[in-house]
């Protein structure tokens, strides 16, 4: 991979990474409820399940949803229900003292089984593959994959520090419920594009 490809790559999946998306809001969400240490196994999660999906499209399930494109509709609204689903429960949470210390954070299986219903990553994973990794070879996929999670992972986790700075400010359990319906609301938003069949 040249330097000029490379460059392309890094500068893709750092936008891709650090701009608002399911991800994203989700562990701002957690950083704010839970804290950062709390929230690394959900961190954690992302960026390797993430990492896995990438190459498990790049060897072979690109080809999937090409020879069956009626697959790829099926997961996009399986997607948008397990979303909206995500969404009602940040949207409910009590957002008191003693659910968020006997409330549980994603673990790093079920962040990383989210990476496969999150439309962002499906896209995210897709264009790689495509763009920069063309021939598909498990090699470049392999690199593909190593960058993108390599990038991803400090992009990410600016959302888990933002979240966890809120904490003092959200100690008011009706100053936390308003956070948590406001970034269940934003979750509900990033689900327009894949709803509407707009590219994102």
């Amino acid at each position: 991979m040249n330097i000029e490809l490379l460059t392309a790559l890094v500068t893709f999946a750092f936008v891709a990474s650090v701009t608002p998306g399911p991800n994203n809001l989700m562990l701002m969400a957690s950083g704010a409820n839970f804290g950062v240490l709390r929230t690394l196994p959900h961190f954690f999660g992302i960026s390797l399940g993430f990492g896995v999906m990438v190459v498990l499209v790049g060897v072979g399930l690109i080809q999937v949803f090409e020879a069956y494109p009626l697959s790829y509709e099926v997961l996009r609204w399986f997607s948008i229900a397990y979303l909206t689903w995500l969404a009602w429960k940040i949207a409910t949470a009590s957002g008191t003292g003693a659910t968020r210390a006997g409330g549980r954070p994603l673990s790093w299986v079920q962040a990383a089984l989210f990476q496969w219903v999150n439309p962002k990553a499906w896209a995210f994973a897709l264009t790689a593959i495509t763009a920069y990794a063309p021939s598909q070879s498990l090699v470049a996929v392999g690199m593909i994959a190593f960058i993108l999670v390599v990038v991803n992972m400090p992009s990410i986790f600016v959302w888990v520090v933002l979240g966890s700075r809120m904490q003092d400010w959200l100690g008011d359990g009706s100053r936390l419920r308003a956070f948590n319906r406001v970034m269940a609301a934003l979750l509900l938003m990033s689900l327009y594009p894949v709803a509407f069949g707009q590219p994102g």
